[in-house]
């Protein structure tokens, strides 16, 4: 799934095509969602990103995409496989494949809370502390991956921040010292803006500590591969170096070594 930074390079990228003002000359594409030919000749007012979704913004109401787990885009290129949108704005033409789209009768300015969003200048870090003090009894891998807390955090920032700041993905909220929340809250910030630095630079993958890691390069100890919490995402940790803050629940599944 595409996480909050990979979603600003594609807001970059479209605004590098300098098509804001423009009018959308066709739309088509594989749903049954929206009227496509709604989108013709309307005039493109903003391209925004907030979290893990993608706002083409018109001025009585915006388009919303969302990539899911296995979504994609290309520009001016395709795929052989038939678009979700196709949009052809002044000779470039944008596709987005296997994702959510959604009209949303609001402008898009409007639309949400910025302040919870791991990427933009308005990024609030009190207000994320005050919402995790006021869920006791989350789990540290569910909060990661709570929209309305770090929007745009995904499955690797989850797990490669847990890493770097040795708290155990099961640890809860009111167990976890505030110093080590306040600590989670600043390096969600601030790996997000790494994870967006060596995503362009094609090298995120060389920087993992722990997503689909085997071995924590700490302990030299084999990492812990488990689906946790009430999301049940893949969980990459170890079990030597990563405090749990609390106590451990029970768990029908066994833990799996990764060797």
């Amino acid at each position: 799934m595409p996480e909050g930074p990979s979603i600003v390079i594609l807001r970059e990228a479209v605004e590098a095509l300098h098509i804001k003002g423009k009018k959308i000359d066709f739309a088509d594409g594989n749903n049954s969602t929206i009227d496509t030919d709604r989108l013709i000749d309307q005039e493109i007012i903003d391209f925004r990103s907030w979290g893990k979704n993608f706002l083409i913004c018109f001025e009585d109401f915006t388009l919303r995409i969302h990539f899911m787990l296995f979504g994609s885009y290309l520009i001016n290129e395709q795929k052989k496989t038939p678009p979700r949108l196709s949009l052809e704005v002044d000779t470039n033409v944008l596709n987005f494949y296997a994702c959510s789209v959604k009209i949303i009768e609001e402008p898009g300015h409007t639309l949400y809370d910025h302040e919870a969003d791991i990427m933009s200048d308005s990024w609030n870090a009190e207000k994320a502390f005050d919402k995790l003090k006021a869920a006791p009894k989350m789990f540290a891998c569910d909060a990661l991956l709570d929209q309305n807390i770090f929007s745009g955090s995904g499955n690797i920032i989850k797990n490669e921040v847990l890493f770097r700041i040795g708290l155990h993905p099961l640890s809860t909220m009111e167990k976890i010292p505030e110093s080590k929340l306040k600590e989670m809250i600043e390096k969600t910030r601030t790996y997000s803006f790494d994870f967006l630095k060596w995503k362009k630079e094609d090298t995120l993958k060389k920087h993992w500590l722990a997503h689909t890691k085997k071995i924590c390069p700490r302990c030299i100890l084999p990492l812990v591969k488990e689906y946790l919490g009430k999301s049940k995402r893949r969980s990459y940790f170890c079990a030597s170096c990563q405090i749990l803050y609390g106590e451990m629940p029970v768990r029908k599944s066994s833990s799996i070594l990764i060797n």
